[in-house]
């Protein structure tokens, strides 16, 4: 076998293991034996004739060849996938898994209905995975495709293997229980959570760019982060948990309205998150594109990515746009 002759099975496992730096990970990707895998990258390797991991007990890194073949073989992948597109009966592109986090209205909804829109021969199939880290790990692995959060909050060996692009600067909210005293407040300054212990997903796997935006936001106000606890699936038991815990939650001011409590900005600063969506790096598909025309639409639209005087960002947010005079 030359170069010439390449075959994809052996791209793909190249890519899956230069893209995860494990060959465990990597062949559970590809849902193939870690054996089998090892030995369609080692043909690779006899093939071109260069060595395109350096292998250690403790880590995988690519070589420089492997630095080079790694655009190559996402640009071969991809007209490969187009090929067998263009010439499959009937069909069209394949299903983008778009993850909202929440069933219900907000931002990103908002950017796939509009998507829809501008493609509506694609099927954008939405899902809900609850929280970005969690989300933005299926889309390494090659389970999802597109999900939105605060990318930035994420781990930067997993931030790197992600393509982004800004949405929104959102502004965050609070969860009341209706009984609560600060729920007779159109707006609730931040200051007056002072004392009070705030429900922000603390030990939930799947939210830890939550978590760590919440942290950083609370610190020196005097606001307490709710230990963990299981989270609440499902309207019902939210309700529930909330009348028997009375503990207020971070929200965004787009979270769907839930039984049992009230839904109350934040100001004084007002606390923003720097909302993206992400996609896995290389990633190419027409819905993908209708979406990222949907963000930057509405962002222009509805001032999106404007940040108000009085505001609040946490300090891994982009540097291009920060809060004005005033800002917390």
């Amino acid at each position: 076998m030359t170069p010439r002759d390449v075959e994809p099975r052996l791209l793909r496992a190249f890519l899956a293991v230069a893209e995860e730096l494990h060959f465990t990970r990597a062949a559970a990707r590809l849902y193939v034996a870690q054996q089998a895998l090892s030995r369609d990258v080692r043909r690779l390797e006899q093939t071109l004739g260069a060595p395109l991991f350096v292998r250690t007990t403790r880590a995988v890194e690519l070589t420089p060849d492997g630095e080079r073949l790694l655009p190559l073989a996402r640009g071969v992948l991809r007209a490969h996938e187009e090929l067998a597109g263009a010439f499959t009966a009937g069909a069209g592109p394949r299903p983008l898994l778009v993850d909202l986090n929440t069933d219900g209205p907000g931002t990103a909804r908002t950017v796939l209905d509009r998507a829809r829109e501008l493609a509506p021969d694609c099927e954008l199939m939405a899902r809900f995975e609850s929280g970005l880290t969690h989300a933005a790990a299926e889309i390494a692995a090659g389970r999802l495709d597109v999900s939105f959060g605060y990318a930035d909050g994420l781990d930067p060996a997993l931030r790197s293997r992600l393509a982004r692009t800004p949405v929104r600067y959102e502004p965050l909210a609070v969860l009341l229980p209706e009984g609560h005293a600060l729920a007779a407040l159109d707006a609730v300054p931040l200051d007056a959570l002072r004392g009070e212990t705030v429900y922000t997903g603390a030990g939930n796997p799947r939210t830890r760019e939550w978590t760590g935006l919440a942290r950083e936001l609370f610190a020196g106000r005097g606001i307490a982060s709710a230990p963990p606890a299981p989270v609440a699936v499902g309207k019902e038991e939210f309700r529930r948990v909330m009348a028997k815990t009375g503990c207020p939650v971070l929200a965004t001011v787009g979270f769907v309205d839930m039984p049992g409590c009230v839904k109350r900005p934040l100001t004084a600063p007002v606390p923003l998150s720097p909302l993206s969506m992400v996609w896995r790096k290389g990633s190419s598909h027409p819905g993908l594109d209708a979406l990222r025309r949907a963000a930057e639409e509405l962002g222009a639209a509805h001032g999106w990515l404007e940040v108000p005087p009085d505001s609040w960002l946490p300090a891994l947010a982009p540097s291009a746009l920060t809060p004005g005079p005033g800002g917390g």
